[in-house]
């Protein structure tokens, strides 16, 4: 998808700023890194030629921005994939992503997302960025996302994640028994020698993980956790960290552990229990339209229900000795 080419010219009032900053305040509607994906495409010049984003306005200049998707989004087609949706309107849809659903194309995933079934429920978000996807869950996370359903919305919510203004509130199940709550403020990179985990590094992103004792078990502790920062598998990784990893989680919880003396039905679950056990719960922004203050919430999925049925049964079954 593109579009013809938006000339504007510039005034004296820019020179000396970037033309990233200065993109941006042309082109609001529009997020910076999407901005910036023009210019390093070449799809933005500065006097009929191509430029780097740090580069100086003049003062005198004339832009041509031709506003075009990325490969991956070119290549998304709509697909008939049912969606759970918690809340509509015409700025936004909040949906609660089931488990094994990936959310937007990527290597070895290119149908079958929730981008695909975006496009087939409101073809209009073909217009938008990744159909209107801000921001993502894990393939086996589930939970509640937002989509923005114009720009204007997808700008305004951008920006409210980038700030960390976005409250993202998660609920899990973990090894290891928790006293209490507390904050892991712990920075968060590529794993240095296995390429498809993170890792705690020094040189890493920072990351902020805040985290509150639900209900304890014998062996495992409920958990509701909240995100200040947003980076890849980051509750995944601080958890781990931690030495409280995530029930079920194949990449950072090392080897399957289970209670002993537990009950058989509560093994052969924890056995079989075979994705991250964790959930987005809370979602709560500011509204981009009406500016209020909004919050959207999806019930713990059934496994995790039903995990912390049998984790609740073992422990009364103890505490009365029949085990």
């Amino acid at each position: 998808m593109s579009e013809s080419p938006i000339i504007k010219n510039i005034t004296e009032d820019d020179a000396g700023k970037r033309l990233d900053v200065v993109l941006a305040q042309l082109f609001p509607e529009y997020s910076r890194s999407r901005l910036k994906i023009w210019i390093e495409q070449g799809q933005v010049l500065v006097n009929g030629k191509t430029v780097r984003p740090k580069y100086k306005i003049a003062g005198d200049e004339e832009i041509q921005l031709t506003a075009q998707s990325i490969e991956s989004e070119e290549n998304c087609v709509a697909e008939d994939i049912p969606l759970d949706i918690v809340h509509q309107d015409e700025s936004i849809i909040v949906i609660n992503k089931a488990a094994d659903f990936v959310v937007h194309p990527a290597a070895g995933h290119y149908s079958g997302t929730v981008q695909n079934a975006l496009l087939h429920f409101d073809p209009a978000l073909a217009e938008i960025p990744r159909a209107g996807i801000v921001h993502r869950l894990d393939k086996d996370t589930t939970g509640v996302m937002v989509v923005a359903r114009n720009l204007t919305a997808h700008k305004y919510l951008v920006n409210q994640i980038q700030k960390h203004e976005v409250e993202r509130e998660y609920q899990a199940i973990v090894f290891g028994v928790l006293t209490g709550g507390g904050m892991v403020d712990q920075p968060i990179g590529r794993h240095p020698r296995d390429r498809i985990k993170m890792a705690v590094r020094e040189n890493g992103r920072e990351a902020v993980t805040h985290y509150r004792l639900l209900k304890r078990f014998r062996e495992h502790s409920h958990v509701k956790v909240q995100l200040e920062t947003g980076r890849t598998h980051q509750i995944r990784v601080h958890m781990s960290h931690l030495r409280h990893p995530i029930v079920g989680d194949p990449v950072y919880a090392g080897r399957h552990r289970v209670p002993a003396g537990a009950q058989p039905e509560l093994l052969e679950y924890l056995q079989h229990f075979k994705r991250q056990a964790l959930h987005a719960w809370r979602l709560s922004f500011i509204h981009p339209e009406s500016g209020e203050d909004v919050s959207y919430e999806a019930p713990l999925p059934d496994d995790m229900q039903q995990l912390l049925a049998l984790l609740e049964s073992d422990l009364q079954a103890h505490e009365a000795g029949q085990y």
